[in-house]
């Protein structure tokens, strides 16, 4: 999440400010219920307890009673606002999936109720392997994808409407029309989709990003439905491709819908009189950090339209962790990733892995820790033992170190160094290998455009990306050679991929008026994942490398049978690349073959590489 993201905060903070009002804590005379979340739930869980916030009219003057084999109703907690209850159930191990009724009574009788569900768990629902090192993950901003059902690119009850001239505007694309290339996305190798968020965004103006939830149970209208959502991950299933769902524990939007009657006062974090953050992330790990300057980070708006949600408020906490794993569950998700990952509350996003994963053990998780500092970003990653005592349980990160290193690699002259020396640091993490790799996300600039759009070294980027250690990402539209710089704006920056509009001149699914380049580089790029999607030695392999030397990388990806040899070139001219410093990575193999282009090389000796090319030699 890009904290630059709305350039027009403060004019959308002032007419929310309108919309929203003080909460009112008012009582009517009858009690209404106006929501229960979760909506449903589950049988089998580990973890027996089930919160559920009862929202609607004077509810707390209620009394509420269960009657249900296997439900017992703990405790119902009445706080500051009467128009909310929360209620504590415990559900026993054998309780029998079906609906029960909860009866809200007064004076003995019943004045509202509601009809609740406990789904059966999906067979083997437990066992789900999240996202790692064998997929390679595809990014996709759902509004700037594809738009599939022209229908729903407005609706009379969202308040950001559709305008595509808009950079910042919302332009139509939608769930089905990722679903419409779910074959594209295999065809081309990808095995994992992260997906921007999908949960509905109803705030005046620039929404389509979906970083401002405003209902953390319902998919956007404008994207589909949670049942458009279930499908679209039925589908890609089908294809071998898991779902990884981006997840905001930090904040909301300000025109969510409790942001008008909020349950207490400390469920955001100084609201009304707030102030923003200090992007200061450093304060959760300094030693010498003082309590004001880490509080200012911890607890500062994001931006002005974007409340801070206060996870050290117990029942905020809880509602957090079983939104998550309600999604999980029920749209079958294989991974999770979490946006601005330390800007919330520390210990509670530790309880939230660690809940996550006692339900579901092989599940994957990855943070956005936007630090170029690979001692910072470790911090966060289970099995680091920190000198403060933080433990964490999140399992991946996001690779930002890796990620600046491949662009200063390109532009400052240092040939490839500066990656050598950050890939060096990987002594920081417990585990390396389960980081996120990538050269360009939807908060980057276009990897294309901040290399001055030179086509040999992107392929050696890629090239890297493909054959290093982790778990690479790239972003939809990055295998054409889309473009966009920082200075432009996010909204240009985040151009609409072509063909995913009907009256799209340009197809880049069916490569219908695409360039030669960009042909050229589609097809390079989809050989390269498809080569690495069956190669277990780069998934799990052992890696080696040599400090470069003449702007030339040298690596070896190897294992107890076999070694693959990575040579990146960014010079212009042809080298002659003498092998012997190789020798310890070379010994009993004589030959190799280039992947990409079949090329034989039979002398393993001197090794001639073209210029500004990059090799992948499966040795023999």
């Amino acid at each position: 999440m890009n904290f630059k993201e709305l350039t027009i905060a403060k004019i959308a903070f002032v007419v929310l400010v309108l919309i929203a009002g003080i909460p009112s804590f008012g009582v009517t005379k009858k009690p209404t219920l106006n929501r229960v979340e979760p909506p449903f739930w589950w049988s089998g869980f580990k973890n027996p307890a089930l919160q559920l916030m009862i929202y609607g009219d004077g509810i707390s003057t209620t009394k509420p009673e269960i009657t249900y084999p296997g439900v017992t109703l703990v405790s119902s907690t009445s706080v500051e606002n009467p128009n909310y209850l929360f209620l504590n159930l415990q559900l026993s191990p054998d309780v029998k999936s079906g609906k029960f009724e909860i009866l809200f009574k007064q004076n003995g009788k019943t004045v509202v109720s509601s009809s609740y569900e406990l789904k059966p768990r999906e067979k083997g629902s437990a066992q789900r392997v999240g996202f790692n090192s064998t997929d390679v993950m595809y990014l996709i901003m759902p509004d700037r994808f594809a738009n599939g059902d022209p229908s729903n690119d407005s609706k009379d009850d969202q308040l950001d409407k559709a305008n595509r001239n808009d950079p910042n505007g919302r332009h139509g694309g939608d769930i089905k029309g990722i679903q419409d290339h779910l074959d594209y996305i295999k065809e081309n190798g990808y095995t994992a989709l992260w997906i921007n968020p999908v949960l509905e965004n109803n705030m005046p103006q620039v929404s389509y990003h979906g970083y401002s939830t405003t209902d953390f149970y319902k998919v956007d209208s404008r994207f589909g439905t949670n049942d458009d959502y279930r499908q679209l991950s039925s589908e890609a299933k089908k294809r071998g491709i898991k779902m990884v769902m981006d997840m905001i524990f930090n904040h909301c939007g300000l025109s969510h819908w409790w942001m008008k009657d909020m349950p207490m006062k400390d469920w955001i974090n100084g609201y009304p009189n707030y102030r923003i953050t200090n992007h200061k992330k450093a304060t959760v790990q300094d030693p010498y950090v003082s309590h004001s300057d880490e509080s200012e980070f911890t607890d500062g708006w994001f931006v002005p339209s974007m409340p801070d949600l206060n996870q050290r408020n117990p029942y905020m906490a809880t509602y957090l962790i079983q939104n998550s794993i309600w999604w999980i569950e029920n749209v079958g998700l294989d991974g999770i990733r979490m946006d601005t990952y330390p800007y919330p509350d520390k210990e509670m996003m530790a309880n939230w892995t660690r809940q996550v994963m006692e339900e579901y053990p092989n599940f994957n998780m990855v943070g956005e820790e936007w630090n170029t500092n690979p001692a910072a970003v470790a911090f966060w990653q289970k099995g680091k033992i920190n000198p403060n005592g933080y433990i964490s349980s999140l399992t991946s990160l996001m690779d930002f170190p890796i990620q600046n290193a491949i662009v200063k690699s390109m532009n400052e002259g240092w040939g490839f160094n500066h990656l050598y020396e950050t890939l060096a640091q990987d002594f920081q993490y417990p585990k390396a290998d389960n980081l996120v790799v990538f050269a360009e996300n939807h908060d980057t600039e276009r990897y294309f455009s901040a290399i001055g759009e030179n086509i040999p070294k992107l392929k050696a980027a890629m090239t890297f990306l493909m054959t290093t250690r982790g778990i690479p990402q790239v972003y939809n539209g990055g295998e054409i050679l889309m473009t966009g710089l920082k200075n432009d704006g996010d909204g240009k920056m985040r151009k609409d991929f072509p063909g995913g509009w009907q009256d799209d001149a340009v197809n880049g699914f069916t490569g219908a008026g695409l360039t030669a380049d960009q042909k050229e580089f589609q097809q390079f790029l989809k050989q390269l994942v498809n080569w690495r999607k069956n190669k277990s030695l780069i998934h799990h392999g052992k890696l080696k490398h040599y400090f470069p030397m003449d702007n030339m990388y040298v690596y070896f990806r190897y294992d107890d049978k076999e070694s693959i040899m990575v040579i990146l070139n960014t010079n212009t001219q042809n080298k002659t690349l003498n092998t012997v410093r190789f020798a310890e990575s070379l010994q009993g193999f004589t030959s190799g073959k280039e992947v990409i282009s079949g090329a034989q090389f039979n002398d393993l000796n001197s090794i001639i590489v073209p210029g500004k090319t990059s090799l992948i030699l499966e040795l023999k």
